[in-house]
């Protein structure tokens, strides 16, 4: 021990808690060592993969090697959240795959070989990865073995080593598909339907049942009369513990600040807004003149009526009023100040219907008027995609080379134009993509649109309208500071309100206050009772909050679950009761008017119930179950079902004819197909996956 102390002061505390940790485990099982260690490391964890940990530095990897694929499929590294978002979940799906898919693949004796990779790259059997990439294609769009060839041949000299990324990309790809194929194929092929079940499946479709039907809902409100005990709720817990699954989550509170501006500041802006109105009003170069001064700048969107309203009603009356023709006033909105003018007015479609053949290469621009010539010359537009267009994918409504209805707010870069294109008469068109042959084909009605120039200006809190918020917000901070209890002191004394949220470490809006993913990541490193400091989102929310509980992943604990459990319980012993009351009060009754007079409700009908999950979609299965098994002109009941109880009589029953045994065979393909689906999750949730990329993103 003296050996540890002289250790501790030379080395500080850092070596003392690792020797420590070495010595205790001799003492302690390692499997609860090995955990311990793993809570400590685990936050710089985006996940675990069949036991083994995903460290941020590994995924982020996975996720830049994703995104030179796509800036080398798309040409483009300009990235929208979204899109970011896809590059992560396909980097994740591919960790998923190779760790964990492949490796159960080929334990159930799935194999993919070489020469099946090389059919599948070369041979008769190439896949779609290969013969539909442009890349890979001859100039009439058609797949071009050589191609293939002649680019990987061609890796070795490309420096930058992104064609050795790509091509390995392209590879992998193919080579999980067909581990996909191969797998699903084990249950979609085995999951037949045999005679017996295909001629069950058509006689429950096809027999349906007209019925009157009396519903009594359950009451909306609680019923002082129903008690659930403790032992009913723990009884019920042990028997459906598996339905109780959750995410691991934070209960919090917190108080928020928003800086709004203050009547100072709304003035600044209308004094800004007087200062250039002139301008606006006179100036021939809007353009530049709305880039210095505005909030918004000019767009060449054509708005029709009631399109401007999603700014202002104001400036969509205006527009389309009767002094359209000269600038409006100022319009003031809230704490925003307006201004309109229209640039111009046209007859415009809401819609056009347009195909295109696109033309790629150093010679596209000759190809694409040989294209045209051909079109003005009478030739089929589909025959000429067939022959000349890159793009053998677009099909809209069955027409080749159609991509299909466009507008303004349905836009593909660099095809603007089209909305104002003569019908029928092709075009030339080039953009980021290629040079296109265009034809509109279609057109919706035409509407009166226009294009206005907007001069707007929102008043900002100045310096001191920010500082006395935070001073609010400083004030309460430091009053919360300690613990939950001072939290709540300070919400009562200064008479703020306090919300309640439950949130994951997915969430990322708290309230209506979008990007505050901080409070989240804050809730998540903090215990029950911590208060947190001023937390500052997006420059004008100030928040304070305070973590309340904590819910771990996986089975929730009786304690959590019993609020749900006493519903459920409850809901039971009120349909119970419900259907006690029901056939006292109709006991003697044969008339479906008078059960429903005795009930103080009425008789409404049902048409067409069969016995299955395509017909009942919506009905309670109760009443569905019920109803199958029936006399026609009996009247039955009560029924208790999930929120009513029923009193039914069937009063037509008809055997057709419309539900085939193809119909059920398709049926079952479909719940195949579904199945499918959920091979991987089942895979993921049996090996303990755990996805922890909210943490960080």
């Amino acid at each position: 021990m003296a050996l540890l102390q002289n250790i501790r002061v030379k080395f500080g505390v850092v070596i003392s808690v690792i020797i420590a940790l070495a010595l205790l485990s001799f003492i302690i099982d390692p499997g609860t060592l090995e955990s311990a260690l793993y809570s400590m490391s685990s936050k710089n964890d985006v996940g675990v993969i069949d036991g083994k940990s995903i460290s941020y530095q590994d995924f982020q990897g996975e996720v830049d090697r994703y995104s030179t694929i796509q800036e080398m499929m798309t040409g483009s590294t300009l990235k929208s959240d979204e899109a970011q978002k896809q590059t992560r979940d396909a980097a994740w799906q591919g960790l998923v795959d190779r760790m964990l898919f492949i490796k159960n693949a080929k334990a159930a004796g799935i194999n993919v070989g070489e020469d099946e990779m090389e059919e599948l790259i070369t041979g008769d059997m190439v896949s779609p990865l290969i013969s539909r990439n442009y890349m890979f294609c001859d100039e009439t769009g058609s797949f071009n073995p050589d191609a293939v060839k002649e680019f990987v041949s061609n890796i070795s000299a490309d420096e930058s080593g992104r064609a050795a990324i790509y091509w390995n990309y392209i590879q992998n790809a193919i080579n999980v598909q067909q581990y996909y194929n191969k797998y699903g194929a084990l249950f979609t092929v085995s999951g037949i339907d045999n005679p017996l079940m295909l001629r069950r499946a058509v006689a429950e479709n096809n027999v349906t049942s007209d019925i009157e039907l009396v519903t009594v809902p359950f009451p909306y409100m609680a019923d002082s009369t129903i008690v659930v005990t403790d032992k009913e709720i723990k009884d019920y817990y042990k028997a459906h513990k598996e339905d109780f699954r959750q995410k691991e989550s934070r209960d919090i509170e917190y108080v928020v600040f928003e800086v709004v501006p203050s009547k100072e500041d709304v003035a600044a802006a209308n004094d800004k807004m007087v200062e250039v109105y002139e301008e606006f009003c006179s100036t021939s170069s809007i353009k530049s003149f709305l880039a210095r001064n505005s909030e918004r700048p000019y767009s060449e969107y054509w708005y029709k009526k009631g399109e401007l309203s999603e700014i202002s009603s104001a400036l969509d009356d205006y527009a389309f009023g009767p002094a359209s023709n000269t600038p409006s006033g100022i319009i003031n909105v809230d704490d925003s100040f307006f201004a309109i003018r229209v640039i111009a007015t046209a007859k415009l479609p809401d819609e056009v219907f347009v195909k295109h053949i696109l033309l790629q290469g150093d010679n596209a621009a000759e190809e694409a008027e040989q294209v045209l010539g051909e079109l003005r010359g009478g030739k089929n537009f589909s025959d000429l995609v067939a022959l000349h267009s890159v793009d053998q994918n677009s099909s809209a409504e069955g027409e080749l080379g159609a991509i299909g209805w466009m507008s303004q707010k349905r836009m593909i870069p660099g095809f603007e134009s089209v909305m104002d294109a003569q019908e029928g008469k092709p075009f030339i068109l080039n953009t980021q993509y290629g040079t296109h042959v265009v034809l509109v084909t279609k057109k919706s009605e035409l509407v009166e649109k226009k294009q206005v120039a907007i001069l707007e200006k929102t008043a900002i809190a100045g310096n001191e309208t920010f500082n006395s918020y935070y001073s609010k917000a400083n004030r309460f901070a430091t009053m919360a500071a300690g613990g939950y209890d001072n939290y709540r002191k300070a919400v009562d004394s200064l008479g703020v309100y306090s919300q309640n949220l439950n949130v994951l470490e997915s969430t990322s809006s708290i309230g209506s206050v979008a990007n505050a993913k901080e409070v989240t990541r804050w809730a998540f490193d903090n215990k029950p009772g911590k208060v947190s400091e001023i937390m500052t989102i997006n420059g004008n929310y100030f928040f304070i909050a305070t973590v309340k509980g904590e819910h771990k992943e996986g089975v929730a604990t009786i304690n959590e679950a019993a609020s749900s459990i006493r519903d459920i319980l409850a809901n039971r012993k009120i349909g119970e009761k419900k259907t006690l009351e029901v056939k006292e009060k109709i006991e003697g009754l044969n008339e479906m008017t008078a059960i429903a007079e005795a009930l103080n409700t009425a008789v409404s009908t049902r048409n067409g119930i069969a016995f299955s999950s395509l017909t009942a979609a919506g009905a309670d299965p109760a009443l569905v179950g019920a109803v199958a098994a029936a006399s026609k002109g009996e009247i039955c009941g009560p029924v208790k079902g999930a929120y009513a109880v029923y009193v039914f009589k069937v009063t037509g029953r008809e055997t057709g004819s419309f539900f085939t045994e193809e119909d059920a065979r398709n049926v079952t393909d479909q719940k195949n197909q579904y199945v499918a689906q959920t091979i991987v999750p089942v895979m993921m949730e049996d090996a303990g996956v755990k996805d922890r990329r909210d943490r960080f993103y």
